[in-house]
């Protein structure tokens, strides 16, 4: 008999999860991205992944679907029809309250009408647009790239609601997940982990979108903060870091206006809710500038020496295409790494993932 062939390992199905392919780069009209990871084991705890919404999404038929919608919405049920959809649901659950009137159902089907119209005018723009996420788990191993595809796969069950009910991706996809990522307390309480431990589980995350004008619109959680080369000046730019909001990592604080902020361990309560106005801007102005996301086994974000040196690898690489820029970047990360084995620092060696977006 033959011996059956033995499946991946947990280290290589994981790894494969976490890789996306080159062909699902988007391609943005005078952008170019690419990105690139390497584990410092057989698996790590960083995730990079380009979110192409052409391949991903079929954008027309989405629009058909709201355009389908907005109209269908406004039509009342016939009599002995069953019901369609989830306005139908809800003109009956009116029809059955006391001080009901026919108006309230022809109001109510035009908002939810209106709805859907706004979605079919917001989802052309993802033929545009591209988005970028970027996810660094604490540690590296199994379990932090389970961790990084927990990651992954709340963010894609929840971007499927964004683009049906808003056209878009909105803040709440962000708070959605930064409240997948928090410890229920029941949980906490049963496993007898104490708030210091669990204070080192975590993972940091930048999700943003960039357009052909060049604006990179994002938000950052516990992330280090994205670098700014100018072709012009060919260095480094100073970003104003009070306009740079930066949340603590995924999971360690519950807005204040949570209904389920009780439920949840948090180092401390925010405010309020993620809105729009939280979220930052970085514009790459001029032809040849480049945005550079990375994770800490790259760079810590707050080293001189450090930025200096990979400062001095972007002038020497900045006029090349995003994918060798990135990779020069990722060969340097490397050879700092071999002098930390040298040096017997074996604990600072981290995974290391680097992503461009550079202006053509």
């Amino acid at each position: 008999m033959t011996k059956a062939r033995a499946g991946p390992s947990i280290d290589e199905y994981l790894r494969e999860r976490l890789m996306p392919v080159e062909g699902a780069i988007p391609h943005i009209p005078g952008i170019e991205l690419f990105g690139n990871s390497i584990p410092a084991g057989t698996v790590g705890g960083d995730l990079f992944e380009y979110i192409n919404f052409q391949q991903r999404y079929d954008v027309d038929a989405r629009i058909q679907q709201a355009q389908r919608f907005s109209k269908e919405f406004l039509d009342p049920l016939p009599p002995g029809v069953p019901i369609r959809n989830s306005v139908d649901d809800h003109v009956q659950w009116l029809k059955g309250i006391p001080g009901y009137r026919p108006e309230m159902e022809t109001e109510y089907r035009f908002a939810r009408s209106s709805e859907q119209v706004r979605v079919a005018e917001a989802l052309p723009d993802l033929y545009s647009t591209a988005g970028i996420l970027l996810v660094d788990a604490q540690g590296h191993g199994v379990i932090s790239a389970k961790i990084a595809a927990t990651v992954h796969d709340t963010f894609h069950a929840l971007m499927l609601t964004e683009l049906d009910r808003y056209g878009k991706t909105t803040p709440m996809l962000l708070e959605n997940l930064n409240l997948r990522l928090a410890l229920a307390v029941t949980a906490r309480n049963a496993l007898g982990i104490m708030e210091k431990e669990y204070a080192r589980e975590n993972a940091t995350m930048v999700y943003g979108e960039v357009s052909p004008n060049g604006l990179f619109r994002f938000a950052n959680f516990g992330h280090p903060s994205p670098l700014v080369f100018s072709a012009e000046y060919r260095k480094f730019m100073k970003i104003d870091e009070s306009r740079m909001v930066r949340f603590l990592a995924l999971g360690l604080q519950i807005p204040a206006d949570d209904p389920d902020r009780k439920k949840y361990y948090s180092l401390n309560l925010r405010k309020r809710e993620i809105s729009s106005s939280d979220l930052a801007e970085i514009t790459l102005m001029s032809p040849g500038d480049i945005l550079v996301l990375y994770t800490d086994g790259v760079y810590d974000g707050s080293d001189k020496e450090a930025r200096e040196q990979l400062e001095a690898v972007m002038r020497e690489h900045y006029r090349e295409p995003a994918k060798e820029i990135c990779n020069a970047l990722l060969d340097h990360a490397v050879k700092q790494d071999d002098q930390l084995r040298q040096s017997g620092d074996l604990d600072l060696i981290d995974d290391k993932t680097v992503f461009i977006v550079k202006r053509a």
